[in-house]
């Protein structure tokens, strides 16, 4: 769905809607271009020896895996959405460090987000799936279950691992968290 397509009327004034010279939602009426603009959403890379925290997904992308994520709710602040996200689909408390990957997600173009990976160290909670997870565990950066869910946590999947093969990953995240990073 295009943004054209989905505003029709004007909220203020109930006015049928036009497209200005940018093709933007307009109302002349109230003199105002509507934008539609991409959600954020924000996922938690946890790594512990046995491997990288992910989900199999119950709901939308049914069956696929991926790093627990979920969407910021209006008010909150993005690494409390991130820990609480994380906490529901998982059970695992986290402190919740820097970010490692911002990225756009186009892979549904109704619903555009601006997807933020951050890294987590596990603080407590037990390892459970949550309501919208069908399965939950760790998994090698080499032998990740299949399929996965969405094609930016294909990217930073791939990144993680090339950073363990090289056998940077360690010294990457102790230099993201500012040489205090436990791995």
């Amino acid at each position: 769905m295009d943004v054209t397509s989905y505003f029709k009327f004007c909220p203020h004034c109930g006015t049928a809607l036009s497209q200005n010279a940018k093709k933007r939602p307009y109302c002349a009426v109230c003199n105002k271009v509507f934008y539609r603009n991409p959600t954020v959403g924000v996922a938690v890379v946890v790594l512990e020896p046995q491997g990288l925290l992910m989900v199999r997904r119950r709901g939308s992308y049914s069956g696929g895996w991926c790093i627990p994520c979920g969407h910021v709710e209006w008010g909150e602040e993005v690494r409390e959405a991130a820990a609480r996200e994380l906490l529901e689909e998982t059970g695992v408390r986290v402190e919740v460090g820097p970010v490692m990957e911002v990225l756009s997600n186009f892979h549904d173009p109704a619903h555009l987000t601006v997807g933020i990976w951050f890294y987590g160290r596990r603080t407590g909670g037990e390892l459970r799936p949550g309501s919208d997870a069908e399965a939950v565990g760790f998994f090698p950066l080499n032998n990740l279950p299949h399929p996965i869910a969405f094609p930016t946590d294909v990217r930073v999947c791939a990144m993680l691992r090339k950073r363990w093969e090289e056998g940077s990953l360690e010294a990457w995240i102790r230099c993201l968290c500012g040489g205090n990073g436990a791995v």
